[in-house]
């Protein structure tokens, strides 16, 4: 996976395995111990990947409390921006008090994979919402080349249209069925958005901001309609 990732021009990873989601507990101190083992391994192969810590964190009561203890990690370890996963079936009503707390801590939530949640398919303006209250979102590579499907493709190419995508991420899981691979999902979502520069931002720059805890401009998300099916 590494190798692979290396080809397509990737040079950094985010290492987020799935947390808090009631199956998966990954604490920070051993998602670094283990990150830092394979960066170790990866110098010793002459695979120039830069190697960071995070998590997929799944949306749970008292968040911000669980990244003080350390059961979750923010991206980078610097508690500036969180990686969200959705339940798959449901739109918990206490979301936005989550978010909400995050941002007054100063912790922006990125939320993973949106285009692939069934609940957003049918009012994708539950998820402009959340993004108006200044959490960002992470769309899946494989969803805008069409890996998922046809609906999550089609969802994905709304997202990007209404500028509710700000990154763009492999959320790779293997090297033949959830491969390490950006390239061709950024030319996609270049011909959506009409722009390889917004497209290529997606996934240089704005992960660059995110790894450092930095501020970013965000553009201003099209207002989507109650009710808006994907």
């Amino acid at each position: 996976m590494a190798r692979m990732a290396f080809r397509d021009g990737i040079h950094t990873i985010v290492a987020t395995p799935h947390t808090l989601d009631g199956i998966h507990i990954n604490p920070v101190q051993e998602v670094a111990s283990r990150v830092a083992s394979l960066q170790h391994v990866l110098l010793q192969n002459r695979i120039h990947l830069r190697l960071c810590v995070g998590a997929d964190v799944h949306l749970c009561p008292r968040i911000l409390e669980r990244i003080r203890t350390g059961e979750a990690a923010t991206i980078n370890d610097a508690r500036k921006y969180l990686l969200l996963e959705l339940p798959s079936q449901t739109i918990p009503s206490g979301v936005k008090d989550e978010i909400f707390n995050l941002k007054l801590n100063g912790i922006t939530p990125i939320i993973s994979h949106p285009e692939r949640n069934p609940v957003i398919h049918k009012d994708v303006a539950i998820l402009y919402e959340l993004v108006s209250m200044g959490a960002l979102c992470q769309v899946t590579a494989m969803s805008i080349t069409g890996e998922f499907g046809g609906m999550v493709k089609e969802c994905a190419e709304l997202l990007l249209r209404h500028r509710l995508v700000h990154v763009i991420a492999t959320d790779a899981h293997s090297s033949d069925r959830r491969p390490p691979v950006l390239s061709d999902a950024v030319e996609i979502a270049a011909e959506i958005l009409g722009s390889y520069e917004d497209a290529r931002h997606m996934v240089t720059d704005v992960p660059a901001s995110i790894l450092s805890g930095d501020v970013f401009d965000v553009p201003e998300p099209m207002r989507i309609k109650r009710g808006t099916w994907c």
